[in-house]
């Protein structure tokens, strides 16, 4: 028997998923998430993970715990987005926020393409900012978004590319931080 059967259990190779990134419910690993997180809760957490389930969404992450001045143990490296990219992940959750507090909706996924993007983005960028740039540099933005897990593409015809918005954007911008963005964003474009 070999040392990796020895130490194996029934959720290690859900850990391992986890460490990589979000399970979604149609993921094989899903179950042992669901039936083994106290115990892969334990174990994560020695060296200074949470695991988070969001059972009503389908997807389950880990997220570090901060200590009382917001430090961790440095197990996840954050990644800087520049302000363009975070642009479009804050169109992107009130996108997601205006679906969710829509009841007449039947849907419970919000899907949205390039164009509804590009859109939204219209509305969204004030006077004073230089949109033309933006713009031109969009899908560089939206790839992005799709490279960092927000954004999962769907289908894709002629120009028009299909998304679905990820719901780990919900826990990744909360509400507090979509409006203190929009507040720095005003702010900004009120001083060019």
């Amino acid at each position: 028997m070999s040392s990796l059967e020895q130490n194996e259990k029934p959720y290690s190779k859900a850990i391992v998923k986890l460490l990589k990134g979000v399970i979604e419910r149609n993921s094989n690993v899903w179950e042992d998430v669901i039936h083994y997180q106290n115990e892969i809760q334990e174990y994560i957490g020695q060296i200074g993970l949470e695991l988070i389930v969001k059972k009503d969404d389908g997807f389950a992450f880990v997220k570090q715990f901060e200590d009382s001045e917001g430090k961790t143990l440095g197990l996840v490296t954050r990644r800087q987005i520049g302000f363009e990219t975070s642009i479009v992940l804050v169109v992107l959750r009130q996108s997601l926020e205006e679906f969710d507090s829509n009841p007449t909706q039947l849907a419970t996924e919000r899907f949205i393409t390039n164009t509804e993007i590009k859109d939204e983005l219209e509305l969204f960028l004030q006077e004073g900012y230089n949109k033309l740039k933006f713009q031109q540099n969009l899908d560089t933005y939206i790839n992005k978004a799709v490279e960092l897990g927000y954004l999962k593409e769907i289908s894709r015809k002629d120009n028009e590319t299909k998304y679905q918005i990820h719901r780990i954007i919900k826990e990744k911008i909360t509400l507090d931080i979509l409006q203190d963005f929009k507040t720095k964003l005003q702010e900004y474009v009120e001083s060019v």
